[in-house]
């Protein structure tokens, strides 16, 4: 089995979002992956409030869900990732988690002294996201916050799936080439992290 964890970003629980996130889940099932599905919003979590604590030994002070999604995604071989756009960036809901991860760039690059630069991935991850616009540039702030991101978990951004012009309630159940493509990630997804 493949041990995949799938996060869930969006304020909106059936959204855009989700729907195609849900057929990049049922693709990585089909294809023999475990995946283990986390709403964000659904669970309590604090800003980062730069407290510092973590410089001690990489572990964040506030206690909250934090932890525990930290943990399932470390002991993960590959992680989804899924938001929609909000200002050419992602969610507060995920950036709020992301934020807390400051506390694996404390722990990688000050408490384990990693050199910057070197680059050693453990899991693979896919992001999908969904923007209302059209606009050519949509997704370049979401892109370059993920990389950074996926650093600290030694993670390689595998694949993408991006798509404009989705807004509404049900707009992506209007594209079921969108939503075939997602699943056809999903399992390929998975494919690739069994390969590895």
């Amino acid at each position: 089995m493949t041990d995949i964890v799938a996060i869930y970003g969006s304020p909106r629980r059936k959204g855009n979002t989700a729907a195609l996130l849900e057929q990049v889940v049922a693709g990585a099932r089909d294809a023999g992956g475990q995946v283990e599905e986390i709403v964000l919003r659904d669970h309590k979590i604090s800003p980062c409030l730069e407290i510092y604590k973590c410089k001690a030994a990489g572990e964040c002070a506030i206690k909250d869900d934090f932890q525990s999604i930290r943990d399932r995604m470390l002991a993960a071989d590959g992680l989804m990732i899924a938001s929609p756009i909000f200002f050419y960036t992602v969610s507060a809901h995920l950036k709020t988690f992301m934020d807390r991860c400051q506390s694996l760039w404390v722990k990688k690059y000050w408490v384990d002294e990693t050199p910057f630069g070197r680059k050693t991935f453990r899991r693979k991850a896919l992001f999908l996201s969904v923007g209302a616009t059209h606009g050519k540039r949509l997704f370049d702030g979401s892109l370059l916050t993920m990389k950074y991101f996926l650093d600290v978990f030694d993670a390689e951004l595998e694949d993408t799936l991006l798509y404009r012009g989705l807004d509404a309630h049900g707009d992506a159940r209007k594209h079921p080439d969108y939503l075939a493509e997602a699943r056809k990630a999903g399992s390929r997804f998975a494919q690739t992290l069994k390969t590895n």
